[in-house]
């Protein structure tokens, strides 16, 4: 076998579906537009598609570059591509941008059909379960009857076990990564100020400010860099920074001239300024990725996204039986989680586990042991890496011997380390 790689320059594609969308909230959606990127072919029976759910500030560009510029490559690369964990030779890979983003799908920054400006506030409300409604209508145009799996991380992994309930012929297994049933309090007060910071930044114009000509940076960066925070572990957090002072842009730019050497070479600072400004180096970081952020998503696709992970609970409506909402899965499920994640920590996983064992259904569990909390998912840790590939394997194998259809074998637990 070659050595894994890209699936080389992509291309997004569009889709229009004119026929309205009924939406949980009892609003509704039409003539609107989905953008997806696919990896891969299709094979003959159509068996061997495999769907990729997006997280919150990712998109439909999972893997491989626009143009030859590397610095495009897709959220997942590691993951997605020939020799890969989903491996490109063998599977059909689609993502599709959701309802509601700033990338390219029908959002807040659409024209409005009927005012012909922009949707802004006016964009419905959208659910992890209207998502999974919009996907398999594409899913439908696609000729894709059933999915050999569904998969995703964090809110993707909240689609994922949305598939598998709502659509249980369609998904032959569910790979639900660094997710939760529900998010928890603290997990819904953190939206809470995020949005909050977007809400209350006077630019924001009651969520109106296309037609300012402004962005609520400063509350769009508020709200990614409390976001990011909780992405991190605090021991990844340690290492990369500790407390260590940032040396002034004066001094920085002075001892760079001097010394002709890099930034990251410059010589650590061992006294305060006593300033408001940035003194340490964790500070300077989060500021250069909330500055980043607000330059590129969307403050009323941010409101919509974290409401979204606010509402996703299947137990709702099964008075909070988590089994019970599962029970209509068929899908084999691939559950893992990392453990110094505490966006969505291990418990969270677990619960799902213990659940889906309670519905009686097949469900394979890896508690990996990375150092990166929340965004292991994203990173490449070869522990993880391997579990994912190996149960692709399975899943092919299941695949070529047409046996894509969850085992009727007595339900248990597979534990991975």
């Amino acid at each position: 076998m070659s050595a894994p790689g890209s699936v080389g320059q992509v291309a997004p594609q569009r889709m229009r579906f004119d026929a309205p969308l009924a939406l949980r909230s009892g609003a509704a959606i039409a003539g609107y537009e989905l953008v997806y990127e696919t990896y891969g072919e299709l094979n003959a029976a159509r068996s061997n598609a495999v769907l990729i759910c997006h997280a919150l500030n990712a998109s439909h560009h999972v893997a491989g570059t626009y143009g030859d510029d590397p610095k495009t490559a897709g959220w997942w690369d590691n993951m997605v591509g020939p020799g890969k964990p989903v491996d490109t030779r063998r599977f059909f890979v689609v993502c599709v941008n959701n309802l509601g983003s700033c990338f390219g799908s029908t959002g807040p920054m659409s024209p409005n059909p009927a005012t012909g400006e922009p949707y802004g506030p006016d964009f419905p409300v959208v659910t992890v379960e209207d998502w999974v409604h919009a996907q398999a209508r594409l899913a439908d145009e696609l000729g894709i009857a059933r999915f050999a799996a569904v998969m995703g991380g964090s809110l993707g992994g909240m689609q994922a076990l949305a598939w598998a309930t709502l659509y249980p012929g369609r998904v032959a297994h569910c790979v639900a990564i660094a997710t939760a049933p529900k998010l928890s309090a603290q997990n819904i007060a953190f939206n809470e100020v995020a949005r909050r910071a977007i809400i209350t930044d006077p630019d924001f114009h009651g969520g109106r400010f296309y037609a300012h000509g402004v962005v609520p940076a400063r509350g769009l960066q508020v709200a990614r860099m409390i976001g990011h925070i909780t992405y991190l572990s605090d021991d990844s957090m340690a290492e990369k920074f500790g407390r260590a002072l940032r040396p002034s842009p004066e001094a920085l730019a002075a001892q760079l001239a001097a010394d002709g050497v890099s930034e990251s070479d410059a010589p650590p600072r061992s006294d305060y300024r006593f300033t408001f400004d940035v003194e340490f180096e964790i500070e300077s970081y989060l500021r250069y990725q909330g500055e980043k952020f607000s330059k590129y998503f969307d403050a009323n696709t941010y409101l919509l996204i974290t409401r979204a992970l606010d509402y996703f609970d299947p137990a709702l409506a099964h008075g909070g039986d988590l089994a019970a909402a599962l029970a209509p899965a068929t899908a084999d499920f691939l559950v893992a989680s990392f453990t110094t994640d505490w966006r969505f920590a291990p418990e969270r996983s677990r619960e799902i586990v213990q659940a889906l064992l309670a519905a009686r259904k097949r469900v394979t569990y890896a508690e990996i042991d990375a150092p990166h909390g929340h965004d292991a998912f994203l990173l490449e840790d070869p522990q993880y890496l391997a579990v994912v590939a190996a149960y692709f394997d399975r899943i092919h194998a299941r695949s070529v011997a047409g046996a894509g259809a969850a085992s009727p074998a007595p339900p248990h637990q597979e534990a991975a380390a």
